[in-house]
């Protein structure tokens, strides 16, 4: 059986790390501290590198936001927008094709659609986080509350 452990981990920092998409980075959470540190991809130092090999147990890697990940939640955005007509401009638009905008810029000439994009980002990102912590073990009722105070 594994151990629950209860660390404070702080909300924003986690989230930043979770949310980043820069592929230069590697985000670690440090289980006994709950401290959120990153080391350049390239970092060449081998012993830093073997010691969180070995150290599994105690450093967390937080898993990117890549690319994927955003295709797969822009595409459950898309199908949660009732105007058809926005819906297939954004498809085209995450798809490359032409003509082609910024989502963002999109958005901001529709502020319900825009505001749901905000709300599902903010569910989607808690979800994510919550079920990391549940399958690390840092899970607790404090950080049920502390997810619900940031929604």
């Amino acid at each position: 059986m594994a151990i629950i452990r209860n660390v404070e981990i702080v909300w924003d920092e986690l989230m930043d790390a979770f949310t980043s998409g820069l592929s230069d980075r590697v985000y670690f959470l440090d289980r006994y501290t709950g401290e959120i540190f990153f080391v350049p991809t390239m970092a060449e130092d081998d012993e830093f590198w073997r010691q969180m090999e070995t150290g599994r147990d105690r450093f967390l890697e937080i898993p990117r936001f890549d690319y994927g990940v955003e295709r797969r939640f822009m595409s459950g955005f898309f199908g949660a927008i009732q105007d058809t007509g926005l819906s297939s401009i954004l498809n085209g638009s995450l798809g490359g094709r032409k003509p082609y905008g910024n989502i963002n810029d999109i958005l901001s000439f529709f502020p319900e659609e825009e505001e749901l994009l905000m709300a599902m980002k903010d569910d989607f990102f808690a979800s994510r986080v919550k079920n990391w912590l549940e399958e690390n073990n840092l899970f607790t009722v404090d950080t049920e509350a502390q997810l619900s105070s940031h929604m």
